[in-house]
C-alpha cells in the first residue's frame, strides 16, 4: 500500500508538472520572440526621421551607428534613387534584392527568415515619392535569450515538486501501513498463543476501529480461555473432596495386598487430579460474574458440607462444632461455589492438621445489607503466612497442596465485594474469617458477634 500511494502520487504530480510546465516553457518562448523582434521595429524607428530629411550616407550611417543594432552591423538601409540609377545602400543586406524591392512596393513591414535568424523588413517614405527600407536583423541567440534559464528553472521546480510529493505520500503511506502491519503481527502473535498482545489504537480512523476491535477480541479470547482453565481448575479441585474421602477409608482397609493396591491407586488419582489443576492454573482469571447475582442460603450449605465432613470426623475423632445456621442467611453466590469454598477450607482442615485435632464452623449474619461471615476454626499447628496463603495460588502449601484451596475462597468472597482473612482461631489454630457482602462494595466487615451457642454436629 505504502508503494502505490508512491506510485500514485508521483504520477499525479509528474502530470501536473507537465501540464503547467510545458505550456509555461512555450509561452516563456514565444515572449522572448515578441521582445527580440518588438526591439528590431524600435531599432528601425529610429532611423526613419532620419530618412525623411536626408538620404546623406556619411548622416545614415552616424544615426545606424548610435543604435545597438547599427553598431553590432544588423542594421543596413536601401534607399532608391531617381531615375534609372542604382539604389543607395548603407550596410549590409542579409535579406534578397527581390524581397527588399517587394517590400518597398506593398508599403508594408514585414519578417523575412534568412540565414541565421529573422530579418525585419520596414518600408520608410522619402522625398519625391521614394520608398526606402530598413532591414533590421535578429540573430537565433536575441530570439531564444533567457528561454534556456527559465527552461531550466521550471525543470528544477517541476522536480522539486515531483520529489517532495512523493516524499510527503511516502511519510503519509507510512504513518498509514505501520498501524496495519502492527494490526497483522499483533494477529500473527496472538494466533501463536500470546494471549497478552495488544495493538496502539492510533492511525487513521478506519484503522483505529480495527485496533479497538482487535483488542476487545483479544480480551475477550483471554477471557474465555481463562474461564475454561478456571472451570478445568474448579472442577479439579473439587474432585479432591471425594479424594480425601477415598483416602481416609482406603487407610483403615488393613495392610493386604488389596487395600496396599486401593491406596495406591487412590494416590495416583489424587497425583492426576492435582496436575491438571496445576495445568490449568498457568494464568490465574478473576472469577466469573455470570454467577454473582445469584443468591443461596449460606446456613443451609454450611449444614449439608458440615453433614457431609462430619462422618469424617467421626472415624478420626475430631470434635467438629457448628453455630450460627439455625436460620436462613442469603449471600449472592452460586450454591456450587459457596459448597467449593467449604469444602477448601474443610479440606484443609482434615489434610493439613493431626488426625483428632477439632475444627468448627461459625456462621455470623449481620443486618440485612452487610452480608455474612464465617469462620472455619482449628485447634491445629495454624498457618505460618497467612497473606500468602492467600495470594499464592501456586501450589506452596506443603506435600498434596496444589496451593488453589484459599485461592478459589478468596475469589468467592471477592466477587461479592468482601475478602478473607486468616488469623488465630480461639482454639489455638487457624482461623479463616470469610466475608460475603451483599451489595458488590468494598468497605468495612461487620463486627463478629456470636449468633448461637456452638454445639457439636452429628
Amino acid at each position: 500500500m505504502r508503494w502505490a500511494l508512491v506510485r500514485i502520487s508521483l504520477a499525479v504530480t509528474s502530470m501536473v508538472v507537465l501540464a503547467f510546465a510545458v505550456p509555461l516553457g512555450l509561452v516563456v518562448k514565444e515572449m522572448a520572440r515578441d521582445r527580440a523582434l518588438s526591439n528590431a521595429e524600435r531599432q528601425a524607428a529610429a532611423i526613419a526621421p532620419l530618412l525623411a530629411i536626408t538620404t546623406d550616407r556619411g548622416q545614415l550611417q552616424r544615426a545606424m551607428a548610435s543604435t545597438d543594432a547599427g553598431s553590432a552591423g544588423r542594421i543596413a538601409v536601401r534607399v532608391p534613387v531617381a531615375g534609372e540609377g542604382e539604389p543607395l545602400v548603407v550596410g549590409g543586406h542579409r535579406a534578397p534584392e527581390q524581397e527588399l524591392v517587394a517590400t518597398a512596393a506593398r508599403g508594408r513591414a514585414a519578417f523575412r527568415a534568412v540565414p541565421g535568424g529573422i530579418s525585419l523588413l520596414q518600408p520608410i517614405a522619402v522625398g519625391g515619392g521614394r520608398i526606402a527600407v530598413v532591414e533590421v536583423f535578429v540573430p537565433d541567440g536575441e530570439l531564444s535569450r533567457g528561454v534556456t534559464m527559465a527552461w531550466l528553472v521550471l525543470a528544477v521546480t517541476g522536480i522539486g515538486l515531483i520529489v517532495g510529493s512523493v516524499a510527503i505520500a511516502d511519510r503519509l503511506g507510512r504513518r498509514t501501513v505501520q498501524p496495519a502491519e502492527r494490526l497483522a503481527e499483533a494477529a500473527r502473535e496472538l494466533g501463536e498463543g500470546r494471549l497478552n498482545v495488544r495493538v496502539p489504537e492510533d492511525g487513521p480512523a478506519e484503522l483505529r476501529s480495527a485496533a479497538v476491535a482487535f483488542n476487545a477480541m483479544a480480551r475477550q479470547v483471554t477471557q474465555l480461555l481463562a474461564g475454561e482453565r478456571e472451570m478445568a481448575a474448579d472442577l479439579s479441585h473439587r474432585l479432591r473432596t471425594p479424594l480425601t474421602v477415598l483416602r481416609l477409608n482406603a487407610a483403615s482397609l488393613g495392610d493386604d495386598v488389596a487395600a496396599e493396591q486401593t491406596r495406591q491407586a487412590v494416590d495416583r488419582l489424587e497425583q492426576e487430579v492435582d496436575l491438571i489443576i496445576a495445568t490449568a492454573r498457568e494464568h490465574r482469571p478473576a472469577l466469573q460474574e455470570d454467577g454473582a447475582s445469584r443468591e443461596t442460603d449460606l446456613a443451609e450449605v454450611v449444614r449439608e458440607r458440615m453433614a457431609f465432613w462430619s462422618a469424617l470426623a467421626e472415624d478420626e475423632a475430631r470434635e467438629a462444632r457448628l453455630a450460627g445456621v439455625d436460620r436462613p442467611v442469603r449471600v449472592p453466590v452460586p450454591r456450587a461455589d459457596l459448597a467449593a469454598a467449604l469444602d477448601a477450607m474443610l479440606g484443609n482442615v482434615f489434610r493439613h492438621t493431626p488426625v483428632g485435632t477439632a475444627f468448627s464452623v461459625d456462621v455470623h449474619s449481620g443486618d440485612g445489607s452487610s452480608g455474612a461471615i464465617v469462620l472455619v476454626s482449628d485447634a491445629g499447628p495454624g498457618i505460618a503466612d497467612p497473606d500468602t496463603a492467600v495470594r499464592r495460588g501456586i501450589g506452596d502449601g506443603g506435600p498434596g497442596s496444589t496451593g488453589l484451596g484459599l485461592d478459589i475462597v478468596r475469589r468467592v468472597a471477592e466477587a461479592t465485594g468482601g475478602d478473607v482473612r486468616i488469623g488465630q482461631s480461639v482454639l489455638g489454630g487457624a482461623e479463616i474469617r470469610v466475608w460475603l457482602a451483599r451489595d458488590g462494595r468494598r468497605r468495612r466487615p461487620p463486627a463478629r458477634r456470636r449468633t448461637a451457642p456452638a454445639h457439636r454436629s452429628r
